[in-house]
C-alpha cells in the first residue's frame, strides 16, 4: 500500500509542477519583447503615444539607431517596396537618445528634417527621443549597432523581428505576420 500512495503522491507533485511552470514559464510576448509606451514626434511637431498611435494594427517598424543605418532601412523601404505598397503600414523609426530639453530635440529634428526634405519620406518618419539602452531591452532586440525590421500591435507587442538588411527570406517572415489577423 504504501508504494501505490508514493506512486500517487509521485504524480499529483508532477502536475503540480508542470501547472506551475506553465504559469510562470515566460509567454511569446516576453520573448519578443515589448515597445515601451512613449511619446513618439511626427516631424510637423505632432506628438503620437506609442504604441497606441501606430497608424495600423500590425505595423512594421523599421528602426534604426545611427545615422549610418539610413542604407539598411532603405533596403527594407526598397525590397518591400512599401512607398507603393499601401497594404503595409509602415513607420521609419530613428531611436534617439533624449538630450533631455526642447532645444536639444528641436535641434535633433531639424537635423532630421534637413535629411528628409521630401514630404513623402516625412510621412512615414516617426523619431523616438528616449533611453536607448532601455529601448533596446524593452522591445528584446540585441544592440543599438543594427538596423531592426520590427512588427508591432497596437498593444505594444512585438510580433517578429528580423534584422540587418533587406533579405527576401526575412522580408516573407515579415509579410506574413503583418497579413495575420486576430490572433
Amino acid at each position: 500500500m504504501n508504494k501505490v500512495w508514493m506512486n500517487t503522491l509521485a504524480w499529483v507533485a508532477a502536475v503540480m509542477a508542470a501547472l506551475t511552470l506553465s504559469f510562470a514559464g515566460p509567454d511569446e510576448t516576453s520573448i519578443m519583447g515589448r515597445l515601451p509606451s512613449l511619446i513618439g514626434q511626427r516631424l510637423g511637431r505632432q506628438p503620437v503615444a506609442l504604441p497606441q498611435g501606430l497608424p495600423a494594427d500590425r505595423t512594421l517598424a523599421l528602426i534604426a539607431f545611427h545615422g549610418g543605418h539610413r542604407k539598411d532601412v532603405e533596403s527594407w523601404i526598397n525590397g518591400l517596396q512599401l512607398r507603393d505598397n499601401p497594404s503595409i503600414s509602415w513607420v521609419r523609426m530613428p531611436v534617439l537618445n533624449d538630450p533631455g530639453n526642447a532645444a536639444g530635440r528641436t535641434a535633433l529634428e531639424n537635423h532630421l528634417m534637413a535629411r528628409y526634405p521630401s514630404d513623402g519620406d516625412r510621412a512615414n518618419l516617426m523619431p523616438v527621443f528616449t533611453d536607448r539602452a532601455a529601448f533596446v531591452r524593452s522591445a528584446g532586440l540585441g544592440s543599438t549597432e543594427q538596423v531592426y525590421a520590427v512588427v508591432i500591435n497596437r498593444q505594444g507587442e512585438v510580433l517578429a523581428r528580423v534584422e540587418g538588411q533587406f533579405d527576401e527570406r526575412k522580408a516573407q517572415a515579415l509579410r506574413e505576420t503583418l497579413q495575420q489577423r486576430g490572433l
